[in-house]
């Protein structure tokens, strides 16, 4: 044990804090352990789901001269949906809702059976409206969790300076003690002084990692954002393209 403490400053700071003091130490180390498994997590499921979707996208490339028959097995991990397929799955059976019910008014009003189905400019307006609520729903998703990061920030450099601040306090305690007890005194002043540096060190180290990971999966999730609205987009044209009616 003793081999392990000497010339590490964190374990040694760890082993000379009394309770409250390996508390702050405890904590600190928790919210990193807690900010680098979200960290992770959120990152590996932000890349695959852009991966997965980038394929569907090239396969809908493929086949969208017949935008309603595209043909995609999708091996999704659950954590990971397929952002591109769910948006077009929606546009798809909503297009087909709407062609049926256009179907059948329009033979209500006495039109040849053989009349195509097309679709108005309000029903493109009401399938944009499905690709946003959609897509809104996808960017929720993957930012789901990303508040833990953002508190860890915050919280992490206050507990940090408790820890500075209780240290600090200790060692005055220390200086005041009888004379009588100089070297248990020195000792407090020590250990205090330790748990001061230490615990702002561990703050910092919890902090900056965690603002850095917030700041990069914010800006991953704003930029898929903005491919999910272009990838809406395509899926909307070719739609417009085949089914809507030339006035």
């Amino acid at each position: 044990m003793i081999f392990l403490l000497d010339g590490n400053p964190f374990l040694e700071a760890f082993s000379d804090a009394d309770l409250l003091g390996k508390v702050i130490f405890a904590a600190l180390i928790a919210l990193s352990v807690l900010s680098w498994s979200v960290l992770i997590h959120k990152i590996w499921i932000a890349r695959r789901v852009k991966k997965e979707s980038l394929i569907f996208r090239k396969s809908f490339l493929e086949q969208k001269q017949k935008p309603l028959e595209v043909h995609y097995l999708t091996k999704s991990h659950p954590e990971c949906p397929n952002a591109y397929f769910i948006i077009y799955e929606v546009l798809k059976n909503k297009t087909l809702e709407v062609l049926s019910k256009n179907e059948r008014v329009w033979r209500e009003r006495k039109k040849q059976d053989g009349d195509t189905a097309y679709l108005s400019a309000s029903d493109i307006a009401m399938l944009d409206s499905s690709a946003s609520s959609t897509i809104s729903t996808l960017t929720k998703y993957l930012e789901k969790n990303l508040y833990i990061l953002s508190t860890i920030v915050t919280l992490a450099p206050f507990l940090g300076l408790l820890g500075t601040v209780y240290g600090i306090l200790t060692s005055f305690s220390g200086m005041r003690a009888d004379a009588g007890a100089t070297a248990a005194s020195n000792q407090m002043v020590l250990g205090g002084l330790s748990l001061a540096l230490t615990a702002t060190v561990l703050g910092l180290v919890d902090a900056i990692p965690a603002l850095i990971g917030y700041n990069y999966l914010k800006n991953i999730i704003h930029d898929f954002d903005v491919e999910m609205e272009r990838f809406a987009n395509d899926v909307l044209s070719s739609l417009e393209m085949h089914y809507r009616k030339v006035e």
